[in-house]
């Protein structure tokens, strides 16, 4: 899964972005909270839609309610499975949620993102900011839902917007550092630009949407940079942002998860 994003910069990046871009209410995000946001915290994040010929931008909440979680127990349960859609299941499986809401499409903008690898005899995984090259932000393909049969916005009074961003399977770097947990060897669907404009197409045929869904971003074009444990309460040693590159002793190279045993880490 991919929990972890960044927006390390002003709004402003994401008006440069999309041409004529519409503001749908205002969301207070700073630089701090940019920094990390956390996909289990289910808080609302800048997504860009495409409706009425124009570029929107929402703030949606990270994490589909579905109409079948229709109880506390339920969301709590089952809502940090819709952080995350498997690009595989949109078009392949017609029974499930996420093909029915295809046309529902999105876009996350981010300055990276970050995932964790494992090594062998390291006590924690090693966090990594990941950017793409030459990319100051790029964004990464969604789909998104309003739910009616649930409480709304208490502070615009409108039916709660959420998202979910796409993963598929990892490439060759992205393995290497998303190499554990229950799943392992996956990646955002990263897109070139172009693609990501497309997949806002409101004319978007599920032919098309399939060559999207399969394209797989080169190794070469993943920026990887280790970095200080993001969701710990440990300051930074140094004192740097979260998403600064962070030097450790004996760290392997990727590939290679052989690691020397590591003492107090984090």
């Amino acid at each position: 899964m991919c929990l972890d994003i960044a927006f390390y910069s002003a709004l402003q990046l994401i008006d440069d972005y999309f041409p004529d871009l519409v503001h749908d209410g205002e969301i207070r995000f700073d630089l701090d909270m940019g920094m990390h946001f956390l996909a289990l915290g289910h808080n609302r994040y800048p997504v860009v839609t495409f409706e009425d010929n124009r570029y929107h931008r929402k703030n949606f909440e990270w994490g589909i309610i579905a109409e079948y979680m229709d109880t506390p127990e339920k969301v709590k349960a089952m809502r940090k499975s819709m952080v995350n859609a498997r690009s595989e299941k949109i078009l392949e499986d017609k029974r499930s949620f996420w093909n029915r809401i295809r046309k529902k499409r999105c876009l996350i903008p981010v300055t990276g993102i970050y995932e964790h690898r494992e090594i062998k005899g390291w006590k924690n995984k090693v966090p990594y900011h990941i950017t793409l090259k030459d990319r100051s932000m790029f964004c990464l393909p969604g789909l998104y839902h309003y739910n009616t049969k649930i409480p709304s916005d208490t502070e615009t009074g409108e039916v709660r917007g959420m998202f979910t961003l796409l993963t598929r399977a990892g490439n060759e770097v992205m393995r290497q550092i998303h190499n554990g947990g229950a799943n392992a060897f996956r990646m955002p669907l990263f897109l070139p630009k172009e693609m990501e404009m497309a997949w806002l197409r409101p004319d978007l045929t599920d032919e098309e949407m399939q060559q999207i869904l399969d394209y797989e971003m080169p190794s070469d074009q993943i920026v990887p940079v280790p970095v200080y444990s993001i969701r710990g309460r440990t300051p930074r040693p140094d004192g740097k942002p979260k998403n600064a590159p962070y030097s450790y002793t004996d760290l392997p190279a990727l590939g290679n998860d052989q690691g020397l045993v590591q003492q107090g880490l984090f």
